[in-house]
């Protein structure tokens, strides 16, 4: 008679990312903004989920449910639940979600840490096989003093402390008794903080420096290259009956651009030059021309769509140039309008834009007054 081996515990996992994270200076709670091409939260979502945990719950700001839902997108298992107004809130309320499946096992991360390596999963599990909870850490190598005002203090022993990270790994029974049971008056610093006053014993686990915190500006500003550059080319049919709109300036001619929106053909190049600096699709994968919500539609709002992904992956205009390739109208007239109105819908400066204009004397659709041809630059400054 052969024995059967002992089934593998279920491990699930509560992602805490209902913070508002300004200290990092983006213009989104940092768990939102993107980070190595990618909202942060999505890291250690994707790691979790690689890992074959499920389900992943996330801990989410009060009415962030779109926000949160786009940045997790694809990501099997996870479950979106409204964070309380301090962490020990939220991860209770995270512990609830998950009541009902009562997993055997469930960690408990900080999105802000978005490497998530496998190694440090399987250590925590492995932990809790003789442990109820465990903590990934890793040693002080700096040496530490107490503060006397602005005077040096005693020392204190390095050997003794140890830096704590996440994800915190628990039974899930024992966190949930011991969340419930919290008599703090004021916020746990971490999980393993309401375990130990539980009574709970913490193993101590090797943590990994790629665990890193994402805090300040700086965490993010280092990531990014100092300058990225996208290039985008448009072309609109001219046709008898359409307005000819023109970097978000209404040109009187004979012929307007047909399209699905009003067809601006400059900001649609302008647009897809800004994103392909981000590295984010183009101006057809945001604005389908299937969707109907956008026939008609001002083309400035995609132009201020671009921008504001811009300013969320961390950069801002340098200077934008644009060619405009047409027989007719002539652009020279019409330039300084066209400056100022671009300058105006991405908030710089005027001298950040360039508008030129040329034929192809004669030569092509363009030459043959068909449709009118825009080609687009976009440098951007990591902010």
């Amino acid at each position: 008679m052969t024995s059967s081996a002992p089934p593998l515990p279920s491990v699930a996992a509560v992602i805490v990312a209902a913070g508002q994270g300004l200290r990092a200076g983006q213009p989104l709670p940092k768990q939102f903004a993107r980070w190595r091409g990618k909202p942060v939260v999505r890291h250690s979502a994707e790691a979790l989920a690689a890992a074959g945990i499920a389900p992943i719950v996330v801990m989410i700001p009060d009415g962030a449910e779109a926000i949160a839902s786009e940045c997790l997108a694809g990501i099997p298992a996870v479950r979106l639940v409204t964070g309380g107004a301090t962490r020990q809130d939220s991860v209770r309320r995270g512990l609830e979600a998950l009541a009902g499946e009562a997993p055997d096992i469930v960690l408990i991360h900080d999105a802000a840490r978005p490497i998530l390596p496998r190694a440090v999963i399987d250590r925590l599990v492995a932990a809790l096989a003789v442990k109820p909870g465990a903590i990934p850490v890793l040693p002080v190598v700096d040496s530490l003093t107490e503060a006397d005002g602005d005077l040096m203090g005693n020392p204190a022993r390095r050997e003794a402390l140890r830096r704590v990270q996440t994800p915190q790994a628990f039974r899930f029974a024992a966190i949930l008794a011991a969340h419930r049971g919290w008599q703090g008056t004021a916020d746990a610093g971490d999980d393993a903080q309401v375990a130990r006053a539980a009574g709970l014993a913490v193993a101590l686990v090797e943590g990994d420096e790629r665990l890193h915190k994402l805090t300040y500006a700086s965490d993010f500003a280092a990531d990014l290259p100092p300058v990225r550059i996208g290039t985008g080319y448009d072309v609109h049919r001219l046709a008898v009956g359409e307005e000819l709109w023109l970097g978000g300036v209404n040109i009187d001619h004979t012929h307007g651009l047909s399209g699905h929106s009003d067809a601006d053909v400059a900001i649609h190049a302008l647009v897809d030059a800004i994103l392909g600096a981000i590295g984010d699709g183009d101006i057809g994968s945001h604005f389908p021309p299937s969707d109907p919500q956008w026939k008609g539609a001002s083309s400035d709002r995609f132009l201020a769509h671009a921008i504001q992904l811009a300013t969320g992956a961390g950069y801002r205009i340098g200077n934008v140039d644009l060619t405009i390739i047409c027989e007719a109208p002539k652009i020279g007239p019409h330039r300084a309008a066209i400056r100022a109105r671009l300058a105006e819908i991405m908030g710089t400066g005027l001298e950040a834009v360039s508008v030129k204009a040329t034929t192809t004397e004669r030569l092509g659709f363009t030459g043959r007054g068909e449709g009118i041809a825009v080609q687009a630059v976009a440098t951007l400054l990591r902010d």
